[in-house]
């Protein structure tokens, strides 16, 4: 992406901009593995449900995977009939079942209890699964940790060992990590798989491998290349992923103008006309976000903080060549996934408009007036 680009005019402040070419990068990646070992390609739409998004990767991916029934009508409105919607969720509501159950054509229960209260409906028209628990952690913060102590995340798999035979059901799910960069976690996840269950997976029609891997920035993909052929030849198992962040994560830039600079407590605070409010993780997780004009060697210092009334709306300290002059443009980076989708108006203040954009064309997708807003918040 062209940061001069970017800083032009063309877009309005604050703006979410979308690297199509990025996107089809990894999109293309993707692809590639699915030649390589067979496996299918689900786009979980969580990370970014943008119609133009799931529209991009269409072509490339072998259906959706979603968490909620607008997520399944919304995939099924773009697939159109013409591909998989594999649905895993810690709650199934009984008024949605039906539904649910025609629109997807993978669903995947959570738990045990919903499986038996639920799965005689829903396997006349999907294909049933479980979501298994590993009881394997790789991640040290329990805020992204699936198999954290007391996890409301999948069936315990030595639970799931013991109480069900593999040929009342046809697949399983399972996912237990986050932005990896590496295999390692998989390989000793279908270990543990193979250890429990061992040949009752060859009952089974499917196994879902989840998302959590950023494949774009793996160097290597032979590990997950041989698991793949040897699930298929040793078990009988068609073998999705489900990919998010990694098709969007890097492709999104915020772009936000600095509003007003003064000194509180000996630093100077520059305001954006953007907030964490618009990537609300970086409150959540107390993240702080890449910044394009971040220089490490700067002389120049600045806290950039958001625009709301929330005290700790503030995005982190950054270094500059240059001071920051109110009216500057400023772009944080890689903020693809889990941005507009927890995106919300405090205050009042008004989501960004969201661009594509590609070396040859920028595009304004969308725009939200105050319409929207009072839609919102105006009683029915």
């Amino acid at each position: 992406m062209d940061f001069l680009v970017l800083k032009d005019s063309v877009y309005s402040s604050p703006a979410f901009v979308l690297d199509e070419t990025e996107i089809t990068r990894q999109l293309e990646i993707l692809a590639e593995l699915r030649s390589q070992c067979g496996c299918k390609v689900l786009y979980s739409i969580k990370s970014l449900p943008f119609s133009a998004v799931m529209q991009m990767a269409n072509p490339f991916v072998d259906g959706f995977s979603v968490s909620s029934l607008f997520e399944a009508r919304l995939a099924d409105e773009i697939l159109a009939g013409q591909g998989s919607i594999h649905l895993t969720t810690p709650g199934i509501r009984p008024d949605e079942l039906n539904e649910l159950s025609s629109l997807c054509s993978h669903i995947s229960f959570n738990s045990l209890t919903q499986y038996n209260q639920h799965s005689e409906a829903a396997q006349a028209q999907a294909s049933i699964g479980l979501r298994v628990n590993p009881k394997l952690s790789f991640l040290p913060d329990d805020r992204f940790n699936p198999c954290r102590q007391h996890s409301k995340l999948g069936i315990d798999i030595e639970e799931l060992s013991k109480s069900i035979c593999l040929d009342q059901i046809e697949g399983l799910h399972v996912h237990n990590v986050f932005s990896a960069t590496d295999f390692t976690p998989l390989i000793k996840t279908v270990d543990k798989f193979q250890q429990l269950l061992g040949v009752g997976l060859a009952e089974l029609e499917w196994l879902n491998l989840g998302g959590g891997y950023l494949f774009g920035q793996i160097e290597d993909h032979r590990p997950f290349v041989d698991l793949v052929k040897k699930l298929k030849h040793d078990y009988g198992l068609e073998v999705y992923i489900e990919p998010g962040k990694a098709v969007v994560g890097r492709a999104g830039y915020l772009v936000a103008t600095v509003l007003d600079i003064f000194v509180s407590d000996g630093e100077t605070v520059a305001i954006l006309d953007t907030s964490v409010n618009h990537n609300p993780e970086v409150f959540e997780y107390q993240r702080q976000p890449e910044l394009h004009e971040h220089d490490p060697e700067g002389q120049c210092t600045a806290i950039l903080a958001g625009c709301t009334c929330l005290a700790g709306d503030v995005f982190g300290k950054y270094r500059f060549t240059e001071p920051l002059q109110v009216g500057d443009k400023v772009v944080f980076k890689h903020v693809g996934a889990y941005t507009l989708i927890k995106a919300n108006r405090f205050n009042g203040y008004n989501l960004p408009d969201i661009y594509l954009s590609n070396p040859l064309r920028v595009k304004k997708m969308k725009h939200y007036d105050y319409q929207s807003f009072r839609l919102q918040w105006l009683a029915d």
